[in-house]
């Protein structure tokens, strides 16, 4: 059985901006992926003005956005994908994809579609106490997954191997 996809995303924000800046997904078997996202020029402020977000970092270590787009086509292609439903993921994958003109191959649903048995405050306490159990820095996008993918898990949703 196919496990369900999930997906979280790190951003920055200001009073001005909102961009992604690092995505992590899981894959059909668990495995996860997670990159560092470039940003595109269009979401930079005027100000440079970024928080505490440094952009030389992302300029050097992230993904070029096309290269993002590509392989989010190949890995949720006509997937439904989970995400926790708490931070403005629909805006930032439409970031992503309006910046190189092509379509989420995609789409969003949070949590609480796959597993209607808990309210969203029950799954969001317990997908936390997952990461502060694991000692896991919660804005880390690859831990949002970790988290997603361990209430999946408990509620049945993908084998125990």
């Amino acid at each position: 059985m196919p496990l369900p996809r999930f997906l979280d995303i790190e951003y920055c924000q200001t009073d001005d901006v909102l961009f992604p800046t690092a995505m992590a997904w899981s894959l059909e078997d668990g495995r996860m992926k997670t990159v560092v996202i470039a940003p595109d020029d269009d979401w930079l402020p005027d100000d440079g003005d970024l928080g505490d977000v440094d952009l030389a970092y992302l300029e050097e270590q992230g993904v070029p956005l096309i290269e993002l787009a590509r392989e989010l086509h190949q890995d949720l292609p006509d997937q439904t994908v989970y995400v926790d439903g708490l931070d403005p993921d629909e805006v930032l994958v439409d970031k992503i994809f309006s910046a190189v003109a092509q379509e989420a191959p995609f789409e969003l649903a949070p949590i609480g579609e796959l597993i209607p048995d808990l309210s969203p405050d029950d799954l969001e306490d317990r997908r936390r106490q997952y990461l502060i159990d694991e000692g896991l820095e919660p804005r880390l996008p690859e831990n949002g997954v970790y988290g997603l993918l361990m209430l999946a898990r408990d509620a049945g949703l993908m084998d125990e191997d």
